[in-house]
C-alpha cells in the first residue's frame, strides 16, 4: 500500500488520519490515540504530512521529524475550502491531506522548544496585564460609585488608592474599604508577577544574540523583540518584510474588482498581539520623533504632515515590522534609513 500524503485531524487524545496515494486517492482511514499514531507513522514512507496548526501540532510535528517524515502545519482557515458538505474528522482529515499537497499554500514553521517556552511566558505575562487592568477598572468604578474619581492610569490609582483608604472623611462604608484594600494587594500580587516576567524577558534577550540586534531598532525592546523570536524564529518562513507584516495585519485589506483598486483598512489578520506591541512602539517612536535619526525623522516629518497621526502610527508599526524582519532573516545589524532616501518618499 503506497502513501503520497498524509493528513491528520488532532485532537487532545484521538487522532484521525487519512491517507492518499500519489493519484489523489484515499486509500487508508484510520483513528488513533498518540502512541498509536507515532507506531503507525515509524514503520510507513510517506512523503508529506499535513495537520493543522492548533493546540499540540508542534510537538507533534517534531516527533514525526524525527522519524524522518516531511511535516507541514497549515492554518486551519487555509483547510476550509477543501472540505466537502458536511464535516467530520475523517473529511476534515482528507480536507488537509489535500490542501497540504498545493503547491501554492502557506505554512506555519513548527516551533522549537525555546520558541515554545518564550511564547508560553508571553501568553502568561499577557493574561497578568489584563487582569492588572480589569482590577484597575474595577477600582475606579468602585469609587466612582461613592463620588470618587481618579484619573486614568495605573500610576494615578497606585497614588491615590492608599490615602483614599486611609481618609476618613470619604465616608466609604467598612465593606467597601475592604475590597478595596483587598483589590489593592491582588493588584500588588500582580505588579510583581509581571515585574518577574518582565526581568525574565530582559535576560533572555540580553542572552540572545538576534534579540539585542532587534532591540537597536527605534520602537522595539526585549518585550516585543523576543515576541517576535518566540513567534518567527529567524524569519525564515517569510520571503520579504512585506509578507511579514502582511502576516501580522498591518498591511490594507483590498476588495477590487472590474480591474478598480479598492483598499480599506488594515486587515488585523494573524498575531494580534505582535501587531498590538508593534504599533505601541511606533506610537513611542513618533512622540519622541525629533530624537530619532536624521532619514527616519524626516521620514516621520513628513508622513505626518499628510496624514493622521493615527494612520502614520500604523504606517511606522508596518515600517518597523518590515525592519525586524530584514535584522532577523538577513542577520545583519539595524542601519538607520538614510536621509536622501526618506526625503524623497
Amino acid at each position: 500500500m503506497e502513501l503520497h500524503t498524509i493528513g491528520i485531524d488532532l485532537g487532545k487524545t484521538v487522532f484521525h488520519l487519512v491517507g492518499l496515494n500519489l493519484s489523489g486517492e484515499v486509500v487508508v482511514r484510520k483513528k488513533f490515540s498518540r502512541k498509536q499514531l507515532l507506531h503507525f507513522t515509524a514503520n510507513r514512507q510517506v512523503n508529506l504530512i499535513g495537520m493543522e496548526a492548533c493546540g499540540g501540532s508542534h510537538f507533534l510535528g517534531r516527533a514525526l521529524r524525527e522519524q524522518g517524515h516531511e511535516v507541514r502545519l497549515i492554518p486551519a482557515q487555509y483547510v476550509k475550502p477543501y472540505v466537502k458538505t458536511n464535516k467530520s474528522d475523517y473529511i476534515d482529515a482528507e480536507a488537509i491531506a489535500e490542501a497540504v499537497a498545493r503547491p501554492s499554500m502557506r505554512f506555519v514553521p513548527i516551533k522549537s522548544d525555546d520558541q515554545l517556552d518564550l511564547q508560553s511566558l508571553h501568553r502568561v505575562r499577557e493574561r497578568w496585564v489584563a487582569r492588572r487592568t480589569a482590577v484597575i477598572n474595577q477600582i475606579r468604578g468602585l469609587l466612582l460609585e461613592r463620588g470618587i474619581t481618579v484619573r486614568k492610569g495605573r500610576c494615578h490609582i497606585e497614588a491615590a488608592l492608599p490615602g483614599i483608604l486611609e481618609d476618613a472623611d470619604t465616608k466609604l462604608s467598612g465593606a467597601v474599604r475592604l475590597l478595596l484594600a483587598q483589590l489593592q494587594l491582588e493588584l500588588d500580587h500582580l505588579q510583581r508577577r509581571i515585574d518577574e516576567a518582565d526581568t525574565v524577558i530582559k535576560q533572555t534577550a540580553g542572552d540572545n544574540e538576534a534579540c539585542q540586534r532587534l532591540v537597536t531598532i527605534p520602537g522595539i525592546g526585549p518585550v516585543t523583540a523576543t515576541a517576535v523570536i518566540a513567534a518567527i524564529g529567524n524569519g525564515a518562513a517569510f520571503r520579504r518584510g512585506r509578507e511579514f507584516a502582511a502576516w501580522i495585519g498591518l498591511v490594507p485589506r483590498e476588495h477590487s474588482t472590474g480591474g478598480k483598486q479598492k483598499l480599506l483598512g488594515i486587515s488585523k489578520r494573524g498575531n494580534s498581539y505582535l501587531r498590538r506591541l508593534f504599533v505601541h512602539g511606533a506610537r513611542a517612536v513618533l512622540q519622541q520623533s525629533a530624537k530619532q535619526s536624521p532619514g527616519l525623522s524626516a521620514w516621520l516629518a513628513h508622513l505626518t504632515s499628510r496624514t493622521h497621526r493615527n494612520v502614520a502610527g500604523v504606517a511606522l508599526a508596518n515600517k518597523l515590522a518590515r525592519m525586524a524582519w530584514a535584522v532577523l532573516a538577513k542577520k545583519e545589524p539595524y542601519r538607520y534609513p538614510r536621509l536622501a532616501a526618506a526625503t524623497t518618499a
